[in-house]
């Protein structure tokens, strides 16, 4: 019963944890929600509030209430579109996603802050740098539905190699999870997803700007949905919706001559975008 309930809180853990250190490649999608989320930095007159990504064929869309606006990209031509408040009730083309999106990274600019690539972050995740500490905070819980947005700050992809190894090593300093429990173990699920959380991750070819970045997080992630598929039929597993994580945890960053004689529970390549992860027996397994 305990090694299910630990199995349980281990996947449970894959869909809660936030981690930096994780790496995607570039798609429509992905550059969509970089586009979307820097002209709400950039341009908070047309795009005031931040916006959730719609889908419907063959367009990736955000709509803006307050100021009658929608933009996105049309996926069949790759082009940038807006419409309404000054652009009209038709689609206006921008310009071409790749060309934006290589204006974005020329320029420095970025969806969040200087030294977080936040694409894949839900909204309602937000966003303030004071020197070489960042500090990530949320609205209230903001819902989680799947594990494709589990990054709050991922450093950028390098086109060349930076000959930089990063050991991040994140703690825990308080947490609490609420409507679900084990029958006779109540605290048993938020004290395995609280050990799994304290992990080490390790980037090789990391760049320059985030070797001494301190990410300091207080969030609260609402996974109702999520859990709702992986609890089934486990015996013991007691949920009481809505079921909501809120954790308080550090980053920090040392540099270390060699990622493979750490301690670390898995390794990066921020220029291969290559990944390992540790074998039971101390060996590294690429993915």
């Amino acid at each position: 019963m305990k090694q299910r309930i630990s199995q349980f809180a281990t996947a449970l853990f894959s869909l809660i944890l936030f981690s930096h250190v994780q790496w995607v490649a570039a798609d429509t999608a992905t550059d969509t929600e970089k586009l979307l989320n820097w002209a709400e930095n950039t341009y908070p007159q047309f795009f005031p509030s931040r916006q959730a990504t719609q889908s419907i064929e063959p367009w990736l869309f955000r709509h803006y209430p307050e100021s009658g606006v929608y933009a996105g990209v049309n996926k069949g031509d790759n082009n940038v579109y807006v419409m309404g408040g000054p652009w009209g009730n038709s689609p206006t083309i921008i310009d071409t996603l790749p060309r934006l999106i290589g204006v974005i990274d020329g320029t420095g600019g970025n969806s969040s802050i200087a030294a977080c690539d936040s694409t894949k972050v839900p909204p309602g995740v937000n966003y303030s740098q004071s020197g070489n500490v960042v500090t990530v905070t949320t609205n209230g819980c903001v819902v989680m539905s799947d594990m494709s947005n589990t990054n709050l700050c991922t450093p950028t992809r390098q086109s060349a190699p930076s000959g930089i190894s990063l050991l991040s090593t994140n703690t825990v300093t308080s947490s609490n999870l609420t409507g679900i429990t084990v029958t006779g173990f109540p605290d048993m699920v938020k004290s395995l997803v609280d050990a799994a959380a304290n992990v080490k991750n390790c980037t090789r070819n990391a760049p320059q700007e985030i070797t001494n970045l301190t990410v300091n997080s207080s969030i609260c992630i609402d996974i109702t949905n999520v859990v709702a598929g992986l609890v089934g039929s486990l015996p013991g597993v007691v949920t009481n919706p809505p079921v909501q994580y809120s954790t308080a945890s550090t980053y920090n960053n040392q540099i270390v001559t060699d990622c493979f004689a750490t301690d670390a529970s898995s390794v990066f390549d921020a220029y291969t975008g290559e990944a390992w992860i540790r074998q039971a027996d101390g060996s590294f397994k690429q993915i």
